[in-house]
């Protein structure tokens, strides 16, 4: 003990210098406090997501062989079989749709039918003028197309044949009944072609090839006096209501005969020329016959010569008679000129006496009256 005390007193002489030395060693030899091992740090392993329709496993099909595509359609399932088609057609269900349908089809029909006031006679239309106007906005672009990619070219507006074509266009247009219509006269270089059109909205294209034909205004008022004719009767829409109605017995037609395989075929070939035949090539004759009366009584109340109009047909005659010659009329969607010439012949003496009572002031007089008959399902007498 008394050497212990000894040491400790000889620690405590020691200087302070000495002290501090001797506790930071006491200090840093210390063994370090345990401690909880941090929790380890956890990465988000990458895993792969499956997407469908990818590195899919596929199963092969049996007995396949990639080069035999004819067994496999020798093979193959028909869609339409003798017993389907018999359950479809003799279902209730199907009855019941097919009368809801023929019902509402008469419905249609009847509702859209007009009278012609010219002749009397009763027509499907279901097509408004505003409907017809734009299908023709296509028509336009399309016969430009149509001209620039054979090399052909319109006319100037400076040229005599374009100057000749607006001057009958300026009397004519007061007495149609369509003033407000955008006009736009038209003349494609053509001499080979005799023909000219005006589609609904007043787009007017003459060929140059009819000019000499008709000679002077009067027959060239002959020509366009028909040609604005089929758009006061709204001739357009009629044709574009028919072909719905020949679309629809067509694919009637198809389906009836889809069980005799052949026959099928035969449908699609020659069923639209037979419907053609009976119903769109009649129905033309009839519009082009009540486009003469029309255009022939509208050039006289614009004080042309009705009699002008004779002549043009007895020289558009002539020049089919030259050339290849026309078809039969019942194969045509025209009438034959002589028929027209006929015609033209028994409506003379009224035309005479319109263009007697017209005051050349370029009244629509009559075109005004045709609009209200048509309205309202009326004959002009």
């Amino acid at each position: 003990m008394a050497a212990l005390s000894k040491a400790c007193l000889a620690t405590a002489r020691l200087p302070a210098r000495t002290q501090l030395s001797s506790r930071f060693l006491r200090q840093q030899t210390a063994l370090p406090r345990l401690r909880a091992a941090p929790a380890p740090i956890r990465f988000p392993v990458a895993t792969t997501t499956r997407r469908f329709f990818y590195q899919t496993p596929r199963r092969p099909y049996q007995n396949y062989n990639p080069h035999n595509h004819h067994e496999r359609l020798r093979n193959a399932k028909p869609l339409l079989t003798d017993r389907g088609f018999s359950g479809f057609i003799r279902s209730p269900s199907t009855h019941t749709v097919a009368f809801l349908a023929f019902l509402g089809a008469v419905g249609f029909y009847f509702y859209n039918v007009q009278t012609v006031p010219v002749s009397g006679r009763k027509r499907f239309n279901c097509f408004t003028e505003e409907s017809v106007e734009a299908v023709s906005e296509q028509q336009v672009k399309r016969i430009e197309y149509d001209v620039e990619r054979q090399g052909g070219r319109f006319l100037s507006d400076w040229d005599p044949r374009t100057r000749l074509v607006k001057r009958v266009m300026r009397r004519l247009i007061p007495v149609s009944g369509m003033e407000d219509s955008d006009w736009e006269v038209r003349v494609i270089d053509d001499p080979r072609q005799a023909n000219a059109f005006v589609l609904p909205g007043g787009k007017v294209f003459v060929y140059s090839g009819i000019i000499p034909i008709a000679r002077n205004e009067d027959g060239l008022a002959a020509v366009l006096g028909h040609e604005i004719a089929h758009n006061l009767a709204q001739h357009v829409g009629e044709r574009m209501s028919g072909q719905i109605g020949i679309n629809i017995l067509l694919g009637s037609f198809v389906l009836m005969t889809a069980l005799w395989g052949g026959a099928i075929l035969g449908t699609q070939l020659f069923g639209g020329t037979v419907l053609d035949m009976l119903f769109s090539r009649p129905m033309g004759r009839k519009q082009e016959t009540e486009a003469d009366y029309i255009g022939l009584l509208m050039m006289a109340e614009a004080c042309y010569d009705p009699e002008q109009a004779l002549g043009f047909w007895q020289r558009m005659e002539h020049m089919q008679q030259q050339q290849e010659g026309a078809p039969p009329e019942w194969m045509s969607t025209h009438p034959s000129n002589h028929n027209r010439i006929e015609k033209i012949k028994q409506w003379l003496p009224e035309a005479m006496d319109k263009r007697a009572q017209s005051d050349c002031a370029g009244t629509a007089a009559f075109a005004d009256r045709f609009r209200r008959a048509l309205a309202q399902g009326l004959l002009i007498q």
